[in-house]
């Protein structure tokens, strides 16, 4: 092994507000030795999410949060350099959680053994990973989408909202996104096959939202949340289902926004339409696994569904790649290429 250290990204201080490079620190430590039926694990590719803004933060959630000095979380595909197992070789490839590093000793029964001739190994961490189980189960098991019906997802050009649209199509609904800018809304309309896509940052959302949705809107896949909801939300059909995945315009937020209480106009609609509000955990849906990973699996095979990726080198550039993930600057699932 031609490395002697460990390069790895850790939480310095806990962000308020916006992430920002202090937050964090790139450190240097040895290269960890794998102990009986482990392996070390050198990676390939870092998954960034935005669900990682909230692990930075201490206050009640789902899940723990990272603590200050503690390794950044993060799903990684990685390649085994040591193996102390049976069941794992030096050269096999591993879905795992090693965090924003480049090298990692854990337990092989920790890790998920991948096929690179199946796929591209960096789809285990998107379109046939997290965020793809995300879309295919938050829209199938909530939003319960019917031929003929309007889906509206935000942020669809994303990991998450671009196989949202895709999989309504494949059941017979008009898709409409929502996404940032005239590049992104093209690519969600001329390359995934949307049957709309309006631009978050256009002054006339609201009107030209309307105008794309003329029978209204029966189910709404949220991972925005802020002005794109209050666009959605009197459009809204009776009895429209909203999977609640993400609120991305609010995780950097230090207080509530400016202007009136929307609460009783929301809870209204809510009461008079019979709305389905749900939050939701990907890992709610995770016994549905092998379905999704045989169907979605296929519908790439046939050409039905398309993925893009956005790349960017060396875990020196993690957190700046995170900041521009909060801030919409990706297109497609972002990922760091490691090694």
């Amino acid at each position: 092994m031609a490395e002697s250290v460990n390069r790895r990204v850790v939480l310095a201080s806990r962000p308020k507000g916006e992430p920002l490079q202090e937050n964090f620190r790139l450190e240097s430590s040895p290269i960890p030795a794998p102990g009986e039926d482990q392996v070390l694990l050198k990676t390939v590719w870092l998954s960034l999410d935005p669900y990682m803004r909230g692990r930075m933060s201490d206050g009640p959630s789902y899940a723990a949060p990272v603590q200050i000095g503690e390794v950044m979380g993060a799903r990684t595909v990685s390649e085994v350099v040591e193996s102390k197992s049976d069941t794992l070789k030096p050269g096999d490839v591993v879905l795992c959680d090693a965090g924003w590093q480049e090298y990692y000793a854990t337990d092989v029964k920790k890790v998920q053994k991948l096929d690179p001739s199946a796929a591209p190994v960096s789809t285990a961490l998107g379109v046939l990973g997290m965020p793809g189980l995300t879309a295919y189960t938050g829209l199938l098991n909530i939003g319960q989408p019917k031929a003929g019906e309007t889906v509206v997802v935000a942020a669809a050009a994303g990991a998450v909202g671009a196989i949202v649209g895709q999989v309504a199509k494949i059941w017979g609904c008009r898709a409409v996104g929502i996404a940032g800018g005239a590049e992104k809304c093209a690519y969600v309309v001329n390359d995934l096959g949307f049957d709309a896509c309006l631009d978050h940052k256009s002054e006339n959302l609201t009107p030209d939202l309307k105008a794309a949705c003329p029978k209204g809107i029966d189910v709404y896949f949220e991972n925005v949340g802020g002005k794109v909801f209050e666009a959605v939300l009197p459009l809204l059909n009776p009895f429209a289902r909203i999977p609640v995945c993400g609120l991305i315009s609010a995780y950097n937020a230090t207080a509530l926004p400016a202007g009136p209480d929307q609460t009783p106009i929301l809870m209204r609609s809510v009461l008079t339409k019979r709305l389905t509000f749900r939050g939701f955990i990907v890992s709610d849906y995770a016994s549905q696994y092998p379905d999704f990973l045989r169907e979605v699996s296929g519908w790439i095979r046939e050409g039905k569904l398309k993925y893009r990726e956005d790349v960017v080198d060396g875990i020196e550039n993690a957190v700046s790649a995170f900041q521009g993930l909060l801030k919409g600057k990706n297109f497609g699932k972002m990922l760091v290429r490691v090694s």
